[in-house]
This record gives structure tokens, sequence and C-alpha cells, in this order.
């Protein structure tokens, strides 16, 4: 395994290791009456970004499941610049920001041809044991592993 290497200070959008990115097209059937997009459709584009994400450190949910783990989202942090509009390609950026106790992953939604920002979020997920549905207050070794890091000793 080859230890990831982290940048100084904390950890970004822009810094992290740990990125995922999808691009998408806006669907007709994700607007609301006044024909932007709904608030709620937002968490849906950071879902694809955050399984990309996953899947990019190889710990996607069926990874997780199998490694007797869960990782619910606890909180939810949306702050809303600007609307997406029918047709409109967006961007939408994930990158884990923390890992030890909690894994927290930032959003960055954007105009694909401009850059122009739309939406910054952040989600929180814990860790739960699949077999007993205990929360764990410090993240498993297996996310440690996924990050190319080594886990604090217990």
């Amino acid at each position: 395994m080859t230890e990831t290497v982290l940048p100084a200070g904390k950890l970004t959008l822009a810094n992290s290791p740990w990125r995922g990115e999808v691009e998408l097209q806006i669907q007709f059937y994700d607007l609301d009456p006044m024909e932007i997009v709904w608030h709620g459709r937002y968490v849906e584009y950071m879902e694809a970004a955050r399984c990309a994400l996953l899947d990019g450190i190889g710990y996607n949910y069926p990874a997780m499941k199998q490694s007797g783990y869960g990782w619910p989202v606890i909180d939810l942090h949306l702050r809303y610049a600007a609307p997406a509009r029918f047709g409109q390609r967006i961007r939408v950026k994930a990158a884990i920001v923390e890992w030890e106790n909690r894994l927290r992953i930032d959003y960055l939604i954007s105009d694909a041809a401009s850059g122009a920002r739309l939406t910054r979020a952040s989600t929180v997920q814990v860790a739960v044991q699949m077999n007993n549905h205990e929360m764990c207050f410090v993240s498993p070794p297996v996310l440690w592993h996924k990050l190319g890091l080594t886990p604090p000793a217990p």
C-alpha cells in the first residue's frame, strides 16, 4: 500500500487527494413550477458525485456493506448561489475533507461551460456497524486503508 501524502493545512475541495466529479444535463423533470431546478434535486446531483468519488477510492456502497459498515448521512448543508435551468450542463465535484471520526464530503455544483458557482454543499456520514447498528466514534481501519493512510493505533 502506498501512503497518501496530504497537503499542508486543512483539506478543501481544491486540495483533497480524494475527489470525484460528474457532469450532468438538467432534465425537464428536475424543474419546479418556477422553471428552475427544484431544491431537492441538488441532493441527487451530489449523490452522483459522491458515488464517483467512492468508486475512485474503491469503497462504494457494496464495498462498505461487505466491510461490515454502513455510512448514513447524518448532516447535510446546502448554500444556493444561483439556480440551474432546463438543458443546462452542470459539473458536480465532491471531495473528502475529513475522515478521522466522520466522513465529511464537500461539494461544488457549477455551470459546466462557464464554471460559475451554483451551489456549495457538504455532507457528514458516520460509520455504523452493520451487525449491531452501533455508531463508531472513530472511523474504522477499512476507510483509512482505502484512503491510503495508516489508521491510528487503538
